[in-house]
């Protein structure tokens, strides 16, 4: 059984004895997180060796880091709500692709399906990937 060093408690899940709910362990660390931890640690620094400016500075860029990377990958998942909404718009169109001896083709699409993040058009001729699509009729 895991002892938690903070708290002294076991790690397992705890209910709350006035709701009956069991409260789970977050493990992300978001920007919240990251602002908690530095107002802690500034507001308890050794007045006589307080927080450097370099090293303040530091982690301010972490957490600009941080948050770009939240914000790109909001921007990401967008984008790939989009391609899936746009991909649903080519059924029952002819599309011009790339088959497999780099050769130009056409068919009609039949259906759209997603796979591991890939848009797949099914065509008469058999399933063309949304990469490989060079024009839409």
């Amino acid at each position: 059984m895991a002892i938690n060093s903070v708290t002294g408690g076991t790690a397992t899940n705890q209910a709350n004895p006035v709701t009956g709910a069991t409260r789970e362990p977050n493990n992300d660390l978001g920007k919240d997180a990251f602002l908690k931890i530095l107002i802690t640690q500034l507001s308890n620094q050794d007045p006589l060796d307080p927080l450097q400016d370099k090293d303040f500075i530091a982690q301010m860029a972490q957490f600009s880091t941080l948050e770009q990377m939240t914000n790109m990958n909001k921007s990401i998942e967008q984008m790939a709500a989009l391609n899936k909404a746009s991909a649903v718009s080519y059924i029952g169109r002819v599309i011009e692709y790339t088959d497999d001896d780099g050769l130009p083709a056409y068919s009609q699409v039949g259906f759209v399906r997603f796979e591991d993040g890939k848009v797949i058009l099914n065509t008469a001729d058999g399933d063309v990937p949304l990469e490989k699509v060079i024009s839409v009729a």
